[in-house]
């Protein structure tokens, strides 16, 4: 019962979070999250560390737990990086394509479409990442998917956090085009969507939203 009411507590929260009902720097005071779950502080201390692991909330010694603050700077750092990477890795994908590892591709692409339609929006942000380390993996670059999943997660938080559901379901048509290109064996085709489809996701990532400050409780009332 209490992991299932703890699972709750991070359910409630993500979401809060993620649909900006919580501004990032906002503070969660353990007993208004332990009066408005009708729970011990134990219990919500339980869900703090789980959405603490997931880099959501961050933790501090005598102070307490805050929504996380993502560096935006950072984050476009990581979209040049993987611009300059992705752009090669684009080019030698279509040098080595097989109908298999297309297949593979669109599978993916097919699993990203059901998320982006559904409400999980980690989920969603999750399979929309692995597509970039999927063709990584399709390579057998092993050395290249783990550089590319350390960059993806860098910038996971601030897309969790910014990007819109229809951004996302654009992303997830511009992975299809992608893929077409690549079975087409059209490399400067392929090469031109994938250095467009990450300035457009960087694009599509609303920083500076305007969000009132709520009461923990009217935060978590929606």
């Amino acid at each position: 019962m209490d992991s299932t009411t703890t699972r709750a507590i991070v359910d409630a929260l993500t979401k809060a979070i993620v649909e900006h009902r919580l501004q990032p720097g906002s503070k969660l005071a353990e007993q208004k999250l332990a009066d408005h779950f009708g729970v011990s502080r134990t219990l919500v201390r339980q869900a703090l560390f789980q959405l603490s692991q997931n880099k959501l909330i961050r933790l501090e010694p005598a102070r307490g737990a805050f929504v996380a603050a993502p560096a935006v700077d950072e984050a476009k750092q990581v979209f040049a990086v993987r611009r300059m990477l992705e752009a090669e890795m684009t080019r030698e994908f279509v040098r080595t394509v097989t109908p298999a590892k297309i297949k593979a591709l669109k599978e993916h692409v097919a699993l990203e479409k059901a998320a982006v339609s559904g409400e999980d929006v980690s989920d969603r942000t999750e399979l929309l990442g692995d597509f970039h380390v999927r063709m990584a993996e399709l390579m057998g670059n092993k050395v290249l998917a783990q550089i590319l999943g350390e960059l993806i997660s860098r910038c996971a938080l601030i897309t969790l956090m910014y990007q819109s559901a229809s951004a996302a379901e654009h992303s997830n048509d511009e992975h299809a085009d992608i893929v077409k290109a690549l079975a087409a064996k059209d490399e400067e085709r392929a090469v031109k969507l994938m250095t467009q489809h990450l300035l457009n996701v960087e694009a599509n990532l609303v920083f500076d939203r305007k969000v009132p400050t709520h009461d923990i409780s009217v935060a978590l009332a929606a």
